[in-house]
């Protein structure tokens, strides 16, 4: 539970800070980019956690997972996390950003997988089925192709799924059967 805590305690006098600062969406950016290089080097959480690498050099390495340029508040917050010695929640305190700002921004994840790349007007019209069925929020997309799918899509919206997909109508078919007496 006290992982859970520290980062999301963090993230939130961050949200805070930087929405006094009218810079929360710039470090809702910046959060996706840590996240990014956190996701892509899963080594980069164990050298965060080494007590044997230098300070200035976490700072470095978080400062550069944003790009050239990161923001004011982003560098005071990696500033404060060192001198308090929480540079090993960074990766989650950038998790627990990202889900602050999505909450108070109303933004749904959305995932759109497909057995094979669709071509762009199709999956427009998927994004504007999406679109049509959540009016209310901003969607942010990642696609991605699956071919376990066999066919059709499937679409992911936070906890909302809808299954499409040759595979799910087959699990569905294998499920009847076996309720079957």
């Amino acid at each position: 539970m006290i992982a859970g805590l520290i980062p999301h305690r963090y993230a939130k006098a961050l949200f805070k800070f930087a929405s006094e600062h009218d810079n929360a969406e710039k470090v809702y950016e910046e959060m996706k980019c840590v996240i990014s290089a956190f996701s892509s080097n899963p080594s980069l959480d164990k050298v965060m956690s080494n007590p044997y690498i230098v300070e200035e050099d976490k700072e470095k390495l978080l400062l550069s997972a944003v790009g050239s340029a990161p923001s004011d508040d982003y560098r005071r917050f990696v500033r404060l996390i060192l001198e308090h010695k929480r540079e090993s929640f960074a990766y989650l305190m950038a998790l627990a950003y990202r889900e602050i700002y999505r909450v108070r921004n109303n933004i749904s994840q959305v995932k759109i997988q497909t057995a094979a790349q669709l071509p762009e007007r199709e999956m427009n019209r998927l994004k504007n089925l999406v679109s049509s069925k959540f009016p209310d929020s901003k969607l942010e997309y990642t696609i991605a192709v699956n071919p376990d799918l066999i066919g059709g899509f499937v679409i992911d919206v936070d906890s909302a799924r809808m299954d499409a997909s040759v595979k799910g109508e087959l699990e569905q078919l294998r499920q009847n059967l076996l309720s079957v007496n």
